[in-house]
Order: C-alpha cells, then sequence, then structure tokens
C-alpha cells in the first residue's frame, strides 16, 4: 500500500467473548492484562487498514481500569485515530461489558445482554507504521 489513509476519527471495533479459561480471581474476574492485549488486537487492525502493516505498539499511556471485567462477559473493544503524526498514530482505546454471565445452579449458562453498555478499560496509545 503506497500511503496513508489514516484519519483522525477512524475506528475499529472488535467483539470477544472472554471464556471462563482466563478467570485467575475469585468472582472470575479476568486480571487488567487481558485488556490490553485486545487493545493489542485493535490497534494492529487500525495499523492494517490505515497503513497496509501491522505496525508496531510503542506505548500506553494512562490507563485506566474502571470496572471488573468477568469470564462470561462478550466485550466491545474500540479503538479511535486521536492525531496522525509522520508515522506515529496516537489512539484512544476502550473496552465496554455489553453482555455478563448471570449463571445459576438452576441455569448454568444463563447471560444477559446490558441495558447500557459498562467501561471497563481505557488508555491512550500510541503505535508507529513504517515510513
Amino acid at each position: 500500500m503506497t500511503g496513508s489513509r489514516a484519519e483522525v476519527g477512524m475506528r475499529v471495533v472488535h467483539r470477544r467473548y472472554v471464556p471462563y479459561s482466563h478467570a485467575h480471581y475469585a468472582g472470575n474476574l479476568v486480571d487488567g492484562a487481558y485488556s490490553l492485549g485486545l487493545f493489542g488486537d485493535v490497534a494492529t487492525e487500525m495499523c492494517i487498514v490505515t497503513d497496509g502493516d501491522e505496525g508496531l505498539f510503542a506505548s500506553y499511556a494512562d490507563v485506566q481500569f474502571v470496572a471488573p471485567v468477568r469470564a462470561g462477559d462478550v466485550l466491545e473493544v474500540g479503538c479511535e485515530i486521536t492525531r496522525v503524526g509522520t508515522r506515529s498514530r496516537e489512539l484512544s482505546l476502550t473496552v465496554h461489558v455489553v453482555a455478563r454471565g448471570a449463571a445459576t445452579e438452576a441455569r448454568p449458562g444463563a447471560a444477559t445482554v446490558l441495558d447500557e453498555p459498562l467501561l471497563a478499560t481505557t488508555a491512550t496509545g500510541t503505535v508507529v507504521v513504517p515510513g
């Protein structure tokens, strides 16, 4: 691909089910690194879409773990370009819980779609693409 298609406001969104194999803590909590890994995935797609290359994640800034992520959740992971440099892109990254497991003894597979997505994690990231 020649030239970049990167523009402020471009957005990539992924959805992901959190398997129970990722629960590490009481209450089926998932560690914060899980969200950071998902940020890497959406940032990679953003680099591919805009620059035809997977790019490299250079840094995270202002990572905030706002609400818990649990096994059984369905997450929506968003990535939006907030600044375009010659070879760098600054990204606004979010994880929202859009559905949550609601298992009971009578219904071990029960789950519910949340009326309003729950903001779980935010960060700012910088990626670098070839010149």
